[in-house]
């Protein structure tokens, strides 16, 4: 949960207009608070900031000298609750603050993902520095508010990122040459964040996950899950020497592009026949099927309550891929690698597609399988279970 500095909150005790904050020289009237804390919970005006009541300020923002003490705190931390509670009951915080000199007890309400939320029935929104019963109108932009909060966690906004965070040089050089049609950039002169917004990089002021994951000048303090882990085993079993290890991090066009040269490295293209080093007609593996399935596997990938990184396990007869997250939306065991597919992260398949490491949705697999069989493998095995794909590749006879 975010908090406000005393500097910051200092700020809103002197801003006698601010939506974000409301003062009370007493907790005495219960009812008042929780219309407070249901407003802030609404937060109408879309701050995507906590409101605070300050308790033992005046309206003038003025020190009431109210003594704060463990029972006032506790109090105000089962306001909201009971038969008279806030539905559905909001994030909050309840702590001692001494700001100028003034003990003051601070409750901090976050936005709530669930709107509209209400109390004793009613939706509750500030208007500037007053709280009122919300209109129908309000309720509609709540409703759509929360169902915006519905959108694939790829096109979410992240908490605490900003545009400064994206390696802007990056998508204006690179990325929009190849997202955007030449003719519409030379005529477009609009300001990066304009373009960034337009491309659903960036929702509001803060850039999406998908911007983050793909773009971010350090994806991993914000997902640290999103690297890959490589692998050369000098075995069959997970437990035998480790020949090689990388963690492949950064942006991901970058991550993608050294998993490709990895890839192509470790391709075995000769061998011994009758003692004279001799080259293959086929390679143990194909390049292109080892590629079509990495790329998926960090394409539909669940990047949502998860650290763990895409895994590319190289062993001397065969090599894993495990992608965290089980099947998803429409697709099941028995449509699984059909052509048929759903996207759990839709803006990471685009810029993966502009990329260039995409080039046909919904036909990954069945390339793979094509390039397998070409070349001599045996078909692909895969392990479905209900947090993690494992795609398996067997090296060539």
């Amino acid at each position: 949960m975010a908090t406000y500095s005393d500097a910051e909150l200092e700020a809103l005790t002197s801003d006698l207009e601010s939506d974000l904050v409301e003062r009370k020289e007493s907790a005495a009237d219960g009812r008042k608070i929780r219309r407070n804390v249901c407003a802030f919970a609404n937060d109408l005006p879309g701050n995507g900031r906590p409101g605070v009541v300050l308790v033992g300020v005046r309206d003038d923002g003025s020190c009431a000298s109210l003594p704060i003490d463990d029972d006032l705190l506790t109090g105000l931390a089962n306001i909201c609750r009971g038969e008279v509670g806030i539905l559905p009951l909001p994030s909050m915080t309840v702590q001692k603050r001494v700001l100028r000199g003034c003990e003051v007890a601070v409750v901090s309400v976050e936005p709530s993902a669930d709107t509209p939320v209400r109390y004793e029935g009613r939706v509750r929104v500030r208007v500037g520095p007053t709280v009122r019963g919300g209109s129908v109108e309000d309720e509609r932009r709540l409703t759509e508010r929360r169902r915006a909060a519905d959108l694939p966690f790829d096109s979410r906004a992240v908490g605490g990122a900003h545009v400064g965070d994206l390696d802007q040089d990056f998508v204006r050089d690179h990325y929009l040459p190849s997202a955007v049609a030449p003719e519409v950039l030379e005529r477009n002169a609009r300001p990066i964040g304009h373009q960034l917004r337009s491309l659903r990089l960036v929702r509001g002021e803060r850039p999406t996950w998908g911007a983050v994951i793909a773009f971010g000048l350090d994806p991993q303090a914000f997902a640290p899950g999103a690297y890959i882990q490589f692998l050369r085993i000098d075995g069959t079993e997970i437990t035998d020497p480790i020949r090689d290890r990388k963690e492949l991090t950064g942006r991901l066009d970058d991550v993608l592009r050294r998993l490709d040269e990895l890839l192509d490295l470790n391709i075995s293209v000769r061998t011994d026949v009758a003692g004279v080093a001799r080259e293959r007609q086929r390679p143990d593996y194909p390049a292109d099927a080892l590629r079509q399935l990495a790329h998926n596997a960090v394409m539909h990938r669940s990047y949502e309550g998860t650290h763990a990184p895409v895994r590319v396990h190289w062993f001397s007869d065969r090599v894993e891929i495990a992608s965290p997250g089980g099947l998803y939306g429409r697709i099941t065991r028995d449509t699984f690698g059909s052509g048929d597919t759903d996207y759990r992260n839709p803006l990471l398949a685009e810029i993966m597609a502009n990329l260039g490491f995409a080039q046909r949705f919904g036909l990954g697999l069945p390339l793979a399988r094509r390039a397998l069989e070409a070349n001599g493998n045996p078909a692909p095995e895969f392990g479905l279970e209900r947090t993690l794909v494992v795609a398996t590749v067997r090296a060539a006879p």
